[in-house]
């Protein structure tokens, strides 16, 4: 029973876990993602007329469209340079209000009338040593042109430009180092871009519409572009953390199996111990099904009574973690201060039935023994 309690109780608090983490790697990507992102399906810059932003604005459930321009460039700051991934945006309030909370200097500022800035990840401003409140240094922006045979000058084989930078967000690594916001008539420019964009990023009024309106996209523009919603554009990140889960399931199902073997001998030795007493029992008329069944029970009672106790204890330590953040993190630089943990019905609910089939398997064989001391000559 104690063995069944702590797997049971193991099972339940790893699982809630990995709940929390799938839960707080969405969170995440919400706070920087759009809830639809339309992309082509080959190559990355497209044409974006007025007839197919307006065919994309026209479809109900739509509340806000952005224009992306995104590529990599090299960043130069002081005596520091380094590859980052520009971003360029024509909606600074949208990302504003989206980013709110990550802001940890400065503002979500990209333009203030003909001047330019520039937002960039905490990772980013660390590397270069950037100080937002410098007025006296920028960052300049380069970027390849395509270069032609018989050009001599390097100044003529990038672009360049400059932005002076106004905040700095911190959401997680891989967005702290590698993302910096710049305004879309900047990268645009950049790029020797003027028509073309490399996303179009859509926000949605209510998230139960947005398979409804990824749908009408997918019908209205075709094949030649690719509408994928927050989740899809993380599939194989997501997609890990499932298996993992998956495996660790595996895996301490393993062990409650190993565990149920304590009820396959406590079961066996009792039906050797109770060989007379089950003979009695048949020659009072007591069928061998209903013998085999009050094993089957019996086995039952004890890995229940396991489990229950177990999945109570891992509900409480659960709980306990989600008010008072009991196990912390350990690192200073982590997204949350302590592990999260989020409580889900279906994690119980496939224990039980792992218990119950566990406990069925380890109880049939000592089960079936007992059916054979069931004869009346062994009085």
């Amino acid at each position: 029973m104690l063995g069944v309690a702590v797997g049971t109780m193991a099972l339940v608090i790893v699982l809630s876990v990995f709940n929390g983490l799938e839960d707080l790697i969405r969170s995440l990507y919400n706070s920087f993602d759009a809830d639809l992102q339309i992309t082509l399906n080959e190559g990355k810059f497209f044409e974006a007329d007025e007839a197919l932003l307006s065919q994309i604005n026209e479809i109900d459930g739509v509340t806000e469209l952005m224009q992306v321009v995104e590529d990599n460039v090299l960043v130069k700051y002081n005596n520091g340079e380094t590859v980052v991934r520009m971003k360029g945006v024509d909606n600074a309030s949208t990302y504003q209000s989206r980013l709110a909370q990550n802001i940890t200097e400065g503002s979500f500022k990209l333009t203030d009338q003909e001047q330019n800035f520039a937002v960039l990840g905490r990772g980013i401003r660390y590397e270069l040593a950037v100080n937002p409140r410098n007025e006296f240094l920028a960052l300049q922006i380069y970027y390849p042109k395509d270069i032609k045979p018989g050009i001599t000058d390097p100044s003529r084989m990038y672009n360049s430009g400059i932005l002076k930078p106004a905040g700095v967000f911190a959401i997680e690594k891989q967005y702290d180092e590698k993302y910096i916001f710049v305004p879309l008539r900047f990268a645009k420019q950049l790029l020797s871009r003027q028509n073309e964009l490399t996303a179009i990023e859509l926000m949605v009024a209510d998230n139960s519409q947005i398979q409804q309106v990824q749908q009408q996209l997918k019908n209205k523009l075709g094949e030649r572009f690719k509408i994928l919603n927050s989740e899809e554009q993380h599939a194989s990140l997501l997609r890990a953390i499932k298996i993992e889960k998956l495996f660790v399931y595996l895996t301490f199902s393993f062990i409650l199996a190993v565990a149920s073997f304590n009820i396959f001998f406590s079961l066996t030795m009792l039906a050797l111990d109770k060989k007379r007493d089950i003979s009695i029992m048949h020659a009072m008329g007591i069928h061998d099904k209903m013998i085999r069944n009050i094993f089957l029970f019996e086995g039952g009672i004890i890995s229940l009574s396991g489990a229950l106790f177990g999945a109570l204890i891992g509900l409480g330590i659960c709980l306990l973690q989600q008010q008072f953040g009991i196990v912390s993190m350990g690192m200073a630089s982590a997204v949350t201060d302590a592990y999260p943990v989020k409580i889900q019905a279906t994690d119980f609910i496939y224990t039980m039935a792992t218990i119950i089939t566990i406990t069925f398997l380890a109880s049939l064989q000592p089960a079936i023994k007992a059916m054979k001391f069931s004869k009346v000559e062994r009085l």
